[in-house]
């Protein structure tokens, strides 16, 4: 089992920036790629980033490229999102994740998911 739990939500401005933070806890952390997801009321969750186990390789959605960077320390078992030049379109819900399978930037490659950490970007 591996325990996700997200800070660093909040409301901003358009254009401004937030930091997520994802702690891990339980199985061995480094082991695990690690994505983000995003929700919003009535739609499906949709990949926002991921990040390999040995930190070698990063993925975005096409819509937070060049304004959201995806790291991590494996030391900390921590996993970040920083997010960038803020639209009132990345409000939502957003959840860290712990990838068992390949493929993570697909949902079905990952068994742990954290509580969610609301986002809201005012325009």
């Amino acid at each position: 089992q591996v325990q996700l739990v997200e800070s660093g939500g909040g409301l901003v401005q358009a254009g401004d920036s937030l930091r997520l933070s994802c702690a891990a806890s339980g199985r061995t952390f480094s082991r695990y790629g690690m994505g983000w997801f995003r929700q919003t009321p009535g739609k499906e969750r949709e990949f926002v980033a991921a990040i390999t186990w040995s930190a070698g390789v990063t993925y975005y959605a096409d819509s937070v490229k060049g304004r959201f960077t995806i790291s991590r320390d494996n030391a900390k078992n921590t996993v970040y999102l920083q997010m960038n030049s803020l639209k009132p379109e990345d409000t939502a819900v957003y959840y860290c994740a712990a990838a068992g399978r390949s493929g993570i930037t697909t949902i079905r490659a990952y068994d742990y998911w954290g509580q969610g950490s609301q986002v809201t970007v005012s325009s």
